[in-house]
């Protein structure tokens, strides 16, 4: 397993760099420092497992990812990946038909190659062949101008107050406005819409709420087809590991850091819940922009009030349930081929989700099914005669806010019944959506927001960190330099929403603090 315990092994005191948190921007950003200048890097995990939201988790005969259920095939994210594990990390193809949208019971299929993703939504909406054709135009057009826009992050303070503005600008006349918006001028077809915004759930808001910005680099990230790691979404944090352990760093799993030691305006090291003083001068946190300035750090001043106001003002991202789901018989028994599932009761998404914030028993406004021992080839190997899926559904955190000071697994008798009942629900949604289980579920678990702040430490039980909104896209605060010298961002919050998202915020924080630019290494994946 990837990690010492923090309880069981002796830590030394002094560190070139300190990482809070180890989700894939915090290892990112560790191997990077590793790999370029041979820093002695500690990345420090409160979870028992490390990884975030690519670590995985067991019961007797099961496993299941929490977070990564797909990546795309896109050349410059294998590439990176490539990189930072020196090619240790092996990905399996998803079928040719990576999304499956089931909207109130009509089917289309996501195929992967853009071109033939283009031929098969006009052959759905043959009416529609100029609409498709602008619409992927404009999805180009925002992946185009992405790099553009955090490179800006990256540059001197005195650089980006001169050109940061027009670096910015080419993105954020995509980013800037939310995708129902861009979709709108594009298509008066609702369904079509519906259609090409289905994967909304992929950065957690419906086309009225989000930027097209992330949109537009989530589909693109997908348009080659979809991935997943041979040996599970664990291996991640295990390829990736040597390059951090190499030059004398550790990762180290339960170890609660209490706040972000300063000295003189400057980044000390850290203050661990025991009590004990770790030093370095410089620090990474991967804890998500409000954790770090609302939470981590006690300074104050103008310069840090202004950014903690700035965020205090952005939305959290979208919380959601998780079933996993065990069934004694193979994913091939069952036939199931990893295709995922997005099921929608309408094409009005923004819709969908109004009916269900208001009330639990209406229809679910969308839901993921994965199937991760479909996707990879090894599953069989560590647990034969099995098989897993998951059933992703958003959830406003609002409902379980009043359970929040409870105890993990220790909650009352009124949040376990509620709690009962949407396993249910979304039992019930899984078997009609997947027959072939139906009557021979073995093992079901569900994990609420509350089960993501207890572990992830998001305090609204966010999958993405900040909300995807155009508001985001504009903030200038969510850069890797921050008011105190020696504290870095790193992941999602820096960059974009998901793996890919959060790991290219872990190459903007280690290009920030070495002072060149990493993406040509990556891109290199060598």
């Amino acid at each position: 397993m990837t990690g010492l315990s923090y309880k069981q092994h002796a830590i030394e005191e002094q560190w070139d760099a300190i990482v809070v948190g180890s989700g894939i921007g915090g290892l990112t950003a560790a191997a990077l420092l590793s790999k370029h200048a041979a820093k002695k890097v500690l990345v420090l995990e409160r979870h028992y497992a490390v990884g975030g939201y690519t670590h995985t988790f067991h019961r007797p005969g099961y496993e299941w990812d929490v977070g990564l259920h797909y990546i795309g095939q896109d050349a410059p994210v294998r590439k990176a990946f490539d990189y930072l594990t020196e090619g240790a990390l092996a990905w399996q193809p998803m079928p040719d038909v990576y999304d499956r949208v089931i909207i109130d019971g009509r089917v289309y299929d996501l195929v992967a190659g853009v071109e033939r993703f283009r031929d098969r939504m006009k052959s759905y909406f043959p009416r529609e062949a100029v609409a498709i054709d602008k619409y992927l135009a404009a999805v180009r057009s925002t992946a185009k101008w992405m790099g553009l826009y955090f490179a800006e992050k990256v540059v001197p303070r005195a650089v980006a107050a001169l050109a940061g503005g027009l670096m910015r600008a080419p993105f954020l006349r995509w980013a800037g406005r939310t995708t129902a918006d861009v979709l709108g001028e594009i298509t008066g077809d609702r369904e079509l819409t519906g259609v090409l915004t289905a994967q909304w759930a992929d950065y957690g808001l419906p086309p009225g709420r989000s930027s097209f910005g992330v949109h537009a680099m989530i589909v693109s990230h997908y348009f080659e087809g979809g991935a997943y790691p041979v040996g599970g979404a664990s291996r991640i944090a295990e390829t990736i590991a040597p390059a951090i352990e190499r030059n004398g760093g550790k990762i180290v799993s339960s170890a609660e850091v209490s706040y972000v030691l300063v000295d003189g305006g400057r980044a000390a090291g850290v203050l661990m819940a025991d009590g004990r003083v770790l030093r370095a001068p410089l620090v990474v946190s991967d804890a998500g922009a409000r954790n770090t300035f609302e939470h981590l750090l006690r300074s104050e001043g103008a310069a840090l009030q202004a950014v903690r106001s700035q965020i205090a003002r952005a939305e959290p991202s979208m919380a959601h349930l998780s079933l996993y789901v065990g069934v004694k018989q193979t994913a091939e028994q069952l036939g199931l081929a990893g295709t995922n599932l997005w099921v929608c009761p309408s094409c009005d998404h923004d819709s969908n989700v109004a009916r269900f914030d208001k009330d639990p028993a209406a229809a679910f406004p969308v839901l993921f099914v994965s199937f991760p021992s479909a996707k990879d080839p090894e599953f069989a190997s560590r647990h034969p005669g099995r098989a897993t899926l998951e059933v992703v559904a958003p959830v406003p955190y609002d409902w379980f806010s009043k359970w929040e000071s409870s105890q993990w697994r220790h909650r009352g008798a009124e949040y376990d019944s509620f709690k009962q009942e949407l396993e249910r629900r979304l039992r019930a949604e899984l078997e009609r959506h997947v027959p072939a289980v139906a009557g021979k579920i073995d093992y079901a678990e569900l994990s609420t927001p509350l089960t993501t702040r207890h572990f992830m430490n998001y305090e609204h039980g966010e999958a993405y960190g900040l909300s995807a909104t155009p508001q985001r896209y504009r903030m200038r605060c969510l850069t890797p330099a921050t008011p105190v010298q020696g504290l870095y961002l790193t992941g999602q919050d820096v960059a974009s929403l998901g793996v890919a998202g959060a790991m290219m915020g872990g190459v903007i924080a280690a290009s920030a603090i070495l002072g060149r630019n990493l993406m040509p290494a990556m891109r290199a994946g060598r």
